[in-house]
């Protein structure tokens, strides 16, 4: 089993930044690797609630994902299990928790999705996942609302 760990600076407070990670309007506005749209988001956010969100990507495919919540600490920390849906499911349920930290500009985000099956499997989550959270930076930086 491997893991990965991804970091970003969010021009949020960690109570929004939370929110935009855990809820379904949330989701909706930056889930996915790329500039595709989410067709479908569901959250129940609290421990023992799920998730489930389906995204397409530019290139016209569509994934989705599912998953249960672990645990949850607003605005400091959520966990959930993992699970794609579908063909892609290649490497059964991991995890991914979520540490949200205030910093000057806003928030410092700290994921880290582990219990990936193999390397492979590594690299293609750090790439969506990178593009996934590339996106939530844009989409606070992109709302000129005042955040902290």
């Amino acid at each position: 089993m491997t893991s990965l760990t991804l970091v970003r600076r969010i021009a949020a407070r960690p109570a929004i930044v939370f929110d935009a990670m855990t809820t379904a309007d949330g989701l909706a506005c930056w889930f996915g690797p790329d500039d595709g749209p989410v067709l479908f988001a569901e959250s129940d956010p609290k421990v023992g609630g799920r998730f489930r969100v389906r995204f397409r990507m530019l290139d016209d495919s569509e994934h989705e994902s599912s998953g249960e919540y672990l645990e949850m600490v607003k605005p400091e920390r959520f966990a959930m299990t993992w699970r794609w849906i579908g063909d892609e499911d290649e490497g059964g349920e991991s995890h991914i928790a979520v540490d949200l930290r205030a910093v000057e500009e806003g928030t410092e985000v700290t994921f880290t999705h582990s219990r990936l099956a193999s390397e492979a499997t590594r690299v293609s989550h750090g790439e969506g996942w990178t593009g996934a959270l590339d996106k939530l930076v844009r989409h606070f930086q992109s709302e000129g609302a005042d955040h902290g």
